[in-house]
């Protein structure tokens, strides 16, 4: 496991601390026709080499190498200027896979995916987390539909869909400060919460919009911390 840490290590400091800004934007300008590009791919093969200081793993740098390259290449070649941000997490996610995946060739960890995936656990928890997740932000819309549509509609713009994300981000905060027994985490949430919210309810006056937004609250809140609460009980049967 150590190994993998290491190869982790090398690629956070080959990505985020030793590629200058500067090269980020010559690559996305002149794609592969950038030299600094190539001088990216060549640091993080000898990072590999570095973190585990055997020479014996070349095989490993060189094909970590050459994964990085190709998977970089992909993502400027693909992404557009609206779609950089969802490429940037594809690119990470890409080589964190190929990281793993070459790690698991060439060091064959042992790997007990019956003790994990027969676990009751296991599956107590995936599913609370889909359930406070998608399933209850779905169900919480659909309890406030009618509330929703009698608000007043304003020019406000607001990001796509960030209303859906804070709610989960909300729901998962609240079951982790519950299973990892922080309670006074769930009041820091909820006071930081009224803070951002109070310039918004104070500025519309809109008593329908201060109803919609305690009920929407509440219920979230109630849910994350239900659902905590029965997965506690469940894991100690």
């Amino acid at each position: 496991m150590i190994i993998l840490i290491k190869l982790i290590l090398a690629h956070f400091v080959g990505d985020f601390i030793l590629q200058p800004k500067s090269w980020v934007i010559g690559k996305e300008k002149l794609k592969a026709r950038s030299f600094k590009i190539y001088l990216h791919f060549l640091i993080h093969g000898l990072l590999v080499l570095l973190v585990l200081w055997n020479l014996n793993y070349w095989l490993l740098a060189l094909l970590l190498t050459i994964s990085h390259a190709i998977i970089d290449l992909i993502k400027i070649y693909a992404q557009k200027e609206n779609t950089k941000s969802k490429w940037f997490i594809i690119d990470q996610l890409l080589h964190f896979i190929s990281i793993l995946g070459l790690w698991i060739v060439f060091f064959k960890p042992e790997f007990n995916y019956q003790s994990l995936f027969g676990h009751t656990n296991f599956w107590i928890y995936i599913t609370a987390i889909l359930f406070i997740t998608f399933v209850s932000g779905i169900a919480i819309r659909k309890l406030l539909s009618n509330w929703s549509s009698k608000l007043n509609n304003n020019n406000d713009e607001s990001l796509i869909n960030a209303g859906k994300y804070i709610g989960m981000l909300e729901r998962v905060f609240i079951f982790v400060f519950i299973i990892t027994g922080n309670w006074e985490g769930i009041g820091f949430l909820l006071a930081a919460k009224s803070i951002f919210r109070f310039g918004d309810l104070k500025d519309s006056k809109d008593r329908n919009l201060t109803e919609y937004i305690l009920i929407g609250t509440l219920l979230s809140f109630g849910i994350a911390g239900a659902t905590a609460l029965l997965v506690l009980h469940l894991v100690e049967v």
